[in-house]
C-alpha cells in the first residue's frame, strides 16, 4: 500500500473533521437533499469537494445540489464553466442564479449585509425550488471565531454562526460542515488541489471589520497557541 503524502494526510484529516462535525452536531441525516452555495472561493470549492465525496458514502445517505449566485450589480467575474466542472466532477447538479440588490433601500444596514442577505434569500428560493431541506455554507472555524470576536467587540454579546441553524420562517436548516476546519488547512488544500482563484472586485469589501478580527485572532494565537480552542469552548 502506497504511503500517503503530507497533502493527502491533511485532506484525510479535514474529511475526518467534517465527519465529526456531521455526527457531533447532527448536521446531515438519511434522506437529506442539501443545497451548497458555491461562490468560487477556496472555502466553497472545498465544501463541494468534501460533500461530493461524502455523498458517495452510505452513512448517512444524502443528495447534493450546487448553486452559484451571480450578483449582477457587483463586478465579480467568476468562471462559470470551471465551477460547473467542479460540481460535475462529483456528478452534482449545477445551477446558476442571477440577482441584485440596491444599497440605497436601507441605509441603516451596510452594503455587505444587504448583499449577503440577498444571496441568502436567493439560496432559500433555489433550495425550495429544487426540493432541498438544508443549505450548506462554506464557513470554517476561523469565520465562526471571527464572528464571535466581532459580536463581542461591537455588540457586547456572545454570538456567532452556529454549526446548525433551523430557520422556522423558511422551513429550512442552514448547516456548516466545515465548522471544525481551520482556514490554514483549507489554504494548503486549495494549493494542493489547484483550486482556481476567481476574480473579485467588490466596492464594499473594505467596509467590513472582518479583516481586523482575522488579525486579532492571529494575535491571540501568538499569545496562546490554544486560543482558538479556548474561544470555541467559551461558546
Amino acid at each position: 500500500m502506497a504511503k500517503l503524502t503530507a497533502d493527502e494526510r491533511l485532506f484525510r484529516k479535514i474529511e475526518n473533521k467534517v465527519k465529526r462535525a456531521i455526527f457531533d452536531y447532527g448536521l446531515i441525516n438519511d434522506g437529506d437533499r442539501i443545497l451548497v452555495g458555491l461562490s468560487g472561493g477556496k472555502d466553497s470549492l472545498a465544501l463541494v469537494d468534501l460533500l461530493g465525496r461524502r455523498s458517495k458514502i452510505y452513512c448517512p445517505r444524502f443528495e447534493v445540489v450546487v448553486a452559484h449566485i451571480v450578483m449582477t450589480n457587483i463586478p465579480y467575474c467568476s468562471d462559470r464553466e470551471y465551477l460547473r466542472s467542479c460540481a460535475e466532477e462529483h456528478d452534482l447538479p449545477f445551477i446558476v442564479h442571477e440577482t441584485s440588490f440596491d444599497p440605497s433601500t436601507d441605509t441603516r444596514k451596510s452594503p455587505c449585509f444587504l448583499c449577503s442577505w440577498t444571496r441568502r434569500k436567493a439560496l432559500f428560493e433555489i433550495a425550495k425550488a429544487h426540493k432541498c431541506n438544508k443549505i450548506a455554507l462554506g464557513h470554517h472555524q476561523d469565520d465562526i471565531l471571527e464572528t464571535l470576536l466581532m459580536n463581542l467587540t461591537h455588540q457586547g454579546a456572545f454570538g456567532t454562526m452556529p454549526p446548525r441553524l433551523k430557520m422556522d420562517k423558511f422551513d429550512m436548516e442552514i448547516i456548516r460542515p466545515m465548522c471544525l476546519v481551520e482556514e490554514r488547512e483549507l489554504i494548503q488544500v486549495a494549493a494542493w488541489k489547484g483550486y482556481r482563484k476567481q476574480l473579485k472586485n467588490c466596492p464594499y469589501e473594505s467596509g467590513s471589520s472582518r479583516s481586523d478580527m482575522k488579525e486579532l485572532l492571529k494575535s491571540l494565537e501568538a499569545i496562546n497557541p490554544e486560543a482558538r480552542y479556548s474561544l470555541w469552548g467559551s461558546m
